[in-house]
């Protein structure tokens, strides 16, 4: 009888971040904070102009955010223990040490907004916690990392298991993390709600 093993396993991490939190974050605080910070972050504002980023961004504006707000600070911190958890479930062997966050920002997208396919360079861990996701919103769209070397492989049926297909749509609740090896390809589809879709994302090192 044959076996067939899954091989070369990519793991996506999804939880409640108040779920391993020491304290709670308050996920109505982090909005107003996201909301207040977008609207007086003159650089951030400039930034996306100049580059067509759709709404808003702290990304290349911003390095301080978890001094600007305690509720940042919070969400760090909580982040900082999922990310543990998630090195554990990896079976990395970080050698005594610990990833750092290296990066923290806000992503607000409105109605029409997308963020395009891309990856995140010069980290390990990446993810996003959901502010807010009105009803109809894009999901987050993930690709399988061999995308590029299938060639002539055909497609797969729309039947197919998660694990076999060549991307995956996951969408996340207010107050959930998700976490990716930061080699991992992803976009934002259009947002097609007329709210705000509102979240926070960041980079974990090796330091």
């Amino acid at each position: 009888m044959a076996e067939i093993a899954s091989l070369f396993v990519t793991r996506l991490y999804r939880a409640k971040l108040n779920g391993l939190a020491r304290k709670k974050v308050d996920y109505e605080d982090l909005r107003a904070s996201c909301e207040m910070i977008a609207e007086e972050d003159e650089a951030g504002q400039a930034w996306c102009e100049e580059h067509g980023y759709p709404g808003y961004t702290s990304y290349s504006s911003l390095a301080d955010l978890t001094w600007r707000s305690p509720v940042f600070a919070d969400l760090e911190k909580a982040i900082d223990k999922h990310v543990a958890t998630f090195c554990e479930e990896l079976a990395f062997d970080l050698q005594g040490r610990k990833l750092k966050c290296n990066a923290l920002w806000i992503n607000i997208l409105p109605e029409g907004g997308t963020h395009s396919s891309h990856i995140h360079p010069h980290s390990v861990i990446s993810g996003t916690t959901y502010v807010a996701m009105p009803e109809g919103t894009s999901a987050l769209k993930l690709e399988d990392p061999r995308h590029a070397m299938m060639m002539h492989a055909p497609l797969r049926r729309k039947d197919a298991p998660q694990e076999l297909r060549p991307f995956v749509y996951v969408t996340p609740e207010v107050g959930e993390v998700l976490l990716w090896e930061s080699w991992l390809r992803h976009e934002v589809p259009m947002n097609m709600a007329e709210e705000d879709r509102i979240s926070v994302s960041f980079n974990y090192g090796w330091a």
